[in-house]
């Protein structure tokens, strides 16, 4: 029987521009703070290690290293562990690539690469886009991995599939002038895909001088905030419980997913 409720925690935070170990440092500290209490999926912003900059900066201890490192967590909090790096594929190519990395004794990391990459900015000059879509099981809830600028294309994420996808995550450095496109999306992808959406940008100003306000969000198969950290710019912690039951007897007393359009790619 599917899990009936997934506890969530986003964790909201400005970052050390391309400082890998700075930022993994950082990160310890927040992560330390939940190692006493149970959770089963913890969340961090885009490129969580750098900010949003190329080429990809490995820490001094390898390619290998963060993902070491969030396996080590994802063990001690026993929670799934999700975030983006810039890294380069096993054919040296630069990917801006999510990770979902659950707890060793439920399975192996698994990656989706960006498949909408941010050309007004040129990412797409420096990185490679992912072709596939991915989603993921893990603890009765089939969650599907997303990157930023992705929530601005709706086809690709639509929810048409059996069965269909539970939570979607987004996780972003959003910037501040264009906050209320990121708020308002996030609530129309949960509700025209009558799911739960977890939403974690970063805050703070990065290294070229763009503002990130957070805004980071929890919301639910109705559109209804379980959980938001504002626009204020500061550092923060999200958390909500996810009922899988509740959303169920939703989409039973509302259909609506049985009236959507086909995704053609």
């Amino acid at each position: 029987m599917p899990a009936e409720s997934l506890l969530v925690i986003g964790l909201q935070s400005d970052l050390v521009w391309r400082d890998p170990e700075a930022n993994l440092r950082h990160f310890d500290g927040l992560l330390e703070t939940l190692s006493e209490e149970p959770c089963d999926l913890v969340v961090l912003p885009e490129m969580f290690t750098t900010g949003f900059s190329w080429p990809p900066v490995d820490p001094k201890e390898g390619s290998d290293a963060v993902l070491h490192w969030m396996e080590q967590w994802a063990d001690r909090l026993n929670a799934a562990v999700i975030g983006s790096v810039a890294c380069r594929d096993s054919e040296g190519e630069a990917r801006n690539r999510c990770w979902f990395v659950p707890p060793s004794s439920e399975g192996t990391a698994t990656h989706y690469d960006k498949r909408h990459l941010f050309t007004l900015a040129g990412e797409h000059e420096h990185f490679k886009a992912g072709e596939e879509r991915v989603e993921v099981e893990f603890r009765g809830f089939r969650i599907l991995l997303q990157v930023c600028y992705d929530l601005r294309f709706p086809v690709f994420v639509r929810n048409d599939r059996t069965p269909p996808y539970d939570l979607a995550v987004y996780v972003a450095n959003w910037p501040e002038k264009r906050s209320a496109a990121w708020r308002t999306l996030l609530q129309a992808r949960a509700i025209e895909n009558q799911c739960f959406v977890v939403g974690i940008n970063r805050s703070g100003t990065d290294g070229n001088g763009h503002a990130y306000a957070g805004d980071s969000m929890i919301v639910d198969f109705a559109g209804d905030l379980l959980d938001d950290a504002g626009g204020n710019g500061q550092a923060t912690t999200l958390q909500a419980t996810l009922s899988r039951t509740e959303m169920v007897d939703f989409r039973k007393k509302l259909p609506f997913l049985e009236d959507a359009d086909r995704r053609k790619a």
